[in-house]
């Protein structure tokens, strides 16, 4: 009888440790609603940055986003920012008075031209982390979108680079032992859009009657400069921030190779005196002393900064190819049209 209730306990003990660990997040499923409400509040007050909470499920490996609300815009003070709390705690209360899903799966935030890559963000992930299993971010370009795409990703952190954030020790040495590079700081979940089997059919239903809207007309529009402008501005302006980084590295790197010297001086010098102090019968004083100044660390600066640089710095890559590639293409059609 003991043996069956250790096998029991056992068994037990396996099933919730498997349970324990949750699934990898391979999808996020969010419906056609949400998607158009996020859509809706961020180009309402664009050029200007909105965010709002996303409600849903986390089940298995998929994360069901099913609702969403927007927070309300307001300056930064610590008065407005209990008030922007308590406002998220009143709307949920409020949807589960009326049994609409009101778990918190992550955030929703517009960004400009995909300039998101931010410590604030990492900071807003690290804090949602804390009450969370698991969330997202949902990030949504408007002034991206007006190419004739839909600029909406779904972004996490990578649990590798979770666990360096929270250690906060970001030197070169750390980063090569974790094997860690600034690809590594963010993953992109794939998004699925889902809808019920009503709205479905009703859109089936208005396809073939669809008459063509301007965003249609938009895919055909020759002129890209703005935006391509726009883009090379902020590439321009995140080299100008990678090389002030980079400067750091260099006078960090400088320092450390005139302390080395130093060091290397001040123990020749030390062993010659020791070699002196043998030669007369005295006692060697110790080749090392915590207290001279030039044996004193020197602090690596961070590279976090310029890891985040780098992202943008490659998003801004990613836009512009792939815009003058579209743009190629369509002056290549308009070519073809014209000598037919």
């Amino acid at each position: 009888m003991a043996n069956n209730s250790n096998t029991i306990a056992r068994s037990f003990l396996q099933v919730a440790s498997t349970e324990e660990v949750a699934p990898p997040l391979r999808v996020v499923q969010i419906e056609g609603l949400v998607i158009l409400k996020i859509i809706k509040h961020c180009k309402e007050f664009s050029p200007a940055l909105v965010t709002g909470q996303l409600l849903g499920l986390d089940v298995g490996s998929i994360l069901e986003v099913t609702n969403c609300f927007p927070f309300p815009i307001r300056e930064e003070d610590e008065e407005i920012e209990a008030d922007g709390a308590n406002y998220q705690l009143e709307m949920m209360r409020c949807l589960r008075e009326v049994n609409v899903d009101n778990n918190t799966v992550g955030w929703y935030q517009s960004t400009l031209l995909g300039s998101f890559q931010t410590v604030e963000l990492i900071e807003t992930f690290m804090n949602y982390q804390e009450n969370i299993r698991r969330c997202v971010c949902i990030i949504y370009d408007p002034s991206r979108s007006n190419q004739g795409v839909l600029a909406l990703k779904a972004l996490k952190l990578s649990d590798a680079f979770m666990e360096l954030y929270r250690s906060n020790n970001f030197t070169g040495e750390k980063l090569r032992e974790r094997n860690l590079s600034w690809v590594d700081i963010f993953e992109e979940i794939p998004v699925k859009v889902s809808n019920s089997a009503l709205i479905s059919a009703f859109m089936t239903e208005l396809e073939a009657d669809s008459p063509i809207t301007q965003c249609d007309y938009d895919r055909l529009q020759l002129s890209t400069n703005p935006f391509m402008e726009r883009n090379v501005e902020f590439l321009i302006e995140c080299m100008d921030e990678l090389s002030i980084e980079q400067q750091k590295f260099q006078f960090y790197y400088r320092n450390l190779s005139r302390q080395q010297a130093q060091q290397q001086a001040w123990l020749q010098k030390r062993r010659s005196e020791n070699m002196a102090r043998k030669a007369a019968g005295e006692e060697p004083l110790p080749e090392e002393d915590p207290s001279n100044p030039i044996f004193k660390p020197i602090p690596e600066p961070s590279r976090l900064d310029s890891f985040l640089i780098t992202n943008q710095i490659s998003n801004f890559c990613n836009q512009i190819n792939g815009v003058t590639g579209q743009s190629f293409s369509r002056l290549y059609l308009m070519k073809a049209l014209q000598e037919s």
